[in-house]
């Protein structure tokens, strides 16, 4: 299906900076080009698809390689030192296993795939498990016979005896049920010994098997969160054992402590410590969870930060990944003549160079510099959240929502087959349980031009990334100089990211926001800026980036909102900044006051149209609607479900924070009943909440005035911008769109 994908390790690039492409490719030679990206929609009645290449030193053929990617997360802690000197030794943890009844999973590990030595602490179908080994046809595994129940804290311990070269296997559930026989404590005595490891590091929730290409790559992932894992020196007695299990091991046990390591300890880090006089601190690989409640959460503290002893564990699953690894194929260092825009590698191979893949990125204008009064702010963040989504093959009421048979793109059934490619923040993990971080360091095959999705609405279906270069195309049709900045610009640099422009333009859907970048925004209005919103639910979800590692982003979906999945009770809070998570209306800013409307339904059928309210005829706002008659339905057309009110739209809301100066200029009319309040509105269910009941499920056209001079313009849909072509760009949505920008961007007072 596909032959070439790629990946770039940044999102945006300044002139004279250097951006890299890894590329996987099945041909023996692709090729390369650096297109400017103008509009994506292949659609026939848009447009049409717009690319301009770019003569780079980048352009040209390359020789191609395969590539994989290693999915599954652990610690890994360096080899050597007192692990590898074990004679006898006791493995130990408190364990929450969630898909048990799989293959075995390791819990502690230190083996060698190679030379078949060390032992690997595991649980499967047959329970808890010893794999020992002492050289290839000398591997031995002992287990308790007595299956896990998932979801449930168990204790977990497997001592060896060199002396008498006996295992005890230790199975305790934290939790008794009736009907289950899960508990065990299980002695055997080997025919040889054990040899450990001596070239291969320590892992935790999973099993080394080799380097490859300076990445670890390991077998045997498990899935569900560890606590407190510890090894002893030797092997433990039944009385040991429960001292050894205790929070901190004290006395005489002390002395035999090789390691215990502390999750609950730098959960915004990736380091993972341990806490004995050995230091065998490690390291967190492809992202688990952080940040989770452990073994001991009593559930009288919400927040890690404030009860750390009680977030000793990590969620560990098959399927996590931060960083693809690829080694780089194609270096472009971005010539100082090229102008701030959306561009992308444009990736070739095949006889006929039929099999292609783009990876888009932004050109920045020179640092510290701007270079127009226009400023597009490419919503990345909202991107990273999206990225790589199965909703449209995995969820069940995906049809349902669209109100239509889902259609699939190659790169839908390319991400289907090949899972280790990453999920999204709207996706499930194999075991169930809420994916809340995602990456840009990986193929994001969803992010691409051309490329349509089962949520777009009738007619182009475009939704995220490539229903913006709708608006990208406008800007160019137009004849309008403007910069492009992208969410990790604003949030890294703050209100200076944009400060210089006279108008920053959002996307059709900037739904995803870090605190940094929400302040940057709210002080860029009050020193006089000026926000054309032309899109909908946006800064809706409040998300954090990790302090340490680039290009991964987290989102926990806790109180409210449309979810896919909903964060577990005591896990609400951003284990990479101790934030709380969720909406940024349960944090205390709702939409409104930003934007001066918030989220209030979705749909995914057909898009409606604008009536004009009596506030769009007061005279210091007619500018907005000069050109539009007193009765014209505004945007009763576009590639978006043929209109311009549709998918997801907001409405004002005083309650909620709409500036009580704000001018209600329209308000959508006559959706489907495809369209339902957001949940986040009802606090009882009731019949009523479709679009053609319930006067909640409106887009209000807006605009209200800010501090010294700003001003804020507010579309309130996602389908706006896919009208804005329509009739070569003479229509009503295009001329207020036009109206606007062109009195933001001009400084000129906004009120005659």
């Amino acid at each position: 299906m596909m032959k070439i994908t790629a990946y770039a390790d940044r999102i945006s690039v300044a002139p004279g900076e250097t951006i890299n492409f890894m590329v996987n490719c099945e041909a023996s030679r692709f090729e390369c080009d650096i297109v400017q990206l103008i509009c994506g929609d292949l659609n026939p009645d848009g447009p049409g698809y717009k690319e301009k290449v770019v003569r780079t030193a980048a352009s040209g053929r390359y020789k191609g390689r395969r590539q994989v990617i290693h999915a599954g997360s652990f610690v890994e802690v360096p080899g050597g030192g007192p692990v590898s000197a074990l004679e006898s030794f006791t493995f130990a943890a408190y364990v929450w296993p969630t898909t048990p009844a799989r293959r075995e999973q390791a819990l502690i590990a230190h083996w060698s795939t190679d030379a078949q030595r060390g032992a690997v602490l595991s649980l499967g179908p047959q329970g808890l498990g010893l794999r020992v080994g002492a050289g290839r046809g000398r591997v031995q595994t002992v287990t308790t016979g007595k299956p896990f129940v998932s979801h449930e804290w168990y204790f977990v311990a497997a001592s060896y005896d060199a002396g008498s070269r006996t295992v005890t296997l230790h199975q305790e559930p934290l939790h008794n049920h009736v009907g289950t026989n899960d508990a065990a404590r299980k002695r055997v005595k080997l025919k040889q010994g054990v040899g450990m490891a001596h070239d291969a590091p320590l892992t935790l929730g999973a099993c080394f098997e080799r380097f490859d290409a300076g990445r670890t790559a390991c077998t045997a992932h498990y899935n569900g969160k560890i606590d407190s894992p510890r090894i002893a020196s030797r092997a433990l007695s039944e009385s040991e054992l429960q001292a050894f299990r205790a929070p901190r091991v004290n006395g005489a046990l002390l002395h035999d402590l090789v390691a215990a390591w502390d999750f609950g300890a730098d959960i915004t880090s990736v380091k993972v410590s341990d806490a004995s006089p050995n230091r065998l601190d490690g390291r967190v690989v492809n992202m688990p969870a952080r940040g989770m409640t452990g073994w001991n959460w009593t559930g009288e503290e919400m927040c890690w930060r404030h009860a750390p002893e009680q977030y000793g564990a990590i969620h560990f699953h098959d399927d996590d990944l931060h960083d693809a690894g690829w080694q780089v194929d194609v270096s472009l260092t971005v010539p100082k003549s090229l102008k701030s825009g959306l561009y992308a590698a444009r990736l070739r191979c095949g006889k006929g160079l039929e099999d292609e893949d783009y990876v888009p990125f932004a050109i920045l204008p020179p640092r510290g510099q701007a270079t127009a009064k226009i400023c597009f702010l490419l919503p990345t963040a909202s991107y990273m959240a999206y990225a790589n989504e199965h909703m449209g093959s995995d969820a069940p009421i995906a049809q349902l929502l669209g109100g239509r048979l889902v259609e699939h793109e190659r790169q839908d059934l390319f991400r289907n087959e090949h899972r280790e490619y990453g999920a999204s923040c709207y996706d499930t993990h194999s075991d169930g349980s809420g994916v809340c971080y995602t990456s840009r360091l990986r193929p994001i095959l969803n992010m691409r031009p051309k490329y349509r999705s089962w949520l777009g609405g009738t007619g182009s279906t475009l939704w995220q990334f490539n229903a913006d270069t709708h608006t990208i195309n406008w800007l160019e049709a137009m004849g309008y100089d403007y910069d492009v900045i992208t969410d990790e610009d604003l949030h890294y640099q703050g209100v200076a990211a944009i400060e210089q422009y006279n108008v920053v333009v959002t996307a059709s859907h900037p739904e995803y926001h870090s605190k940094e970048m929400w302040d940057a925004m709210a002080a860029y209005q009050q020193r006089g800026g000026r926000l054309m919103y032309l899109g909908a639910n946006g800064w809706y979800w409040r998300v954090a980036f990790h302090r340490e590692q680039a290009g991964v982003m987290e989102v926990r979906r806790a109180e409210g909102g449309i979810r896919a999945w909903e964060a577990r009770t005591g896990e609400y809070y951003h284990s990479f900044t101790g934030e709380y998570g969720g909406l940024w209306r349960r944090n205390g800013r709702a939409p409104q006051k930003l934007l001066g409307t918030g989220f209030t339904a979705q749909g995914f059928d057909i898009s409606s149209y604008y009536l004009r309210k009596p506030d769009s005829f007061r005279p210091e706002v007619k500018w907005i609607m000069a050109g539009v008659g007193k009765d014209e339905r505004i945007g009763d057309f576009g590639l978006i479900g043929g209109g311009a009110a549709g998918l997801e739209i907001d409405r004002a809301d005083r309650a909620l924070g709409t500036p009580p100066g704000a001018y209600l200029l329209a308000s959508s009319v006559d959706h489907t009943d495809i369209y339902l309040v957001v949940c986040e509105e009802l606090l009882i269910n009731y019949p009523g909440t479709g679009g053609q009941e319930s006067e909640l499920v409106r887009a209000d056209m807006v605009f209200y005035p800010t501090s010294n001079g700003g001003g804020v313009f507010s579309a309130s849909s996602i389908a706006w911008p896919g009208s804005l072509a329509h009739d070569k760009y003479r229509n009503n949505v295009s001329r207020i769109t036009k109206n606007v920008l062109d009195r933001f961007a001009s400084g000129k007072s906004l009120l005659d």
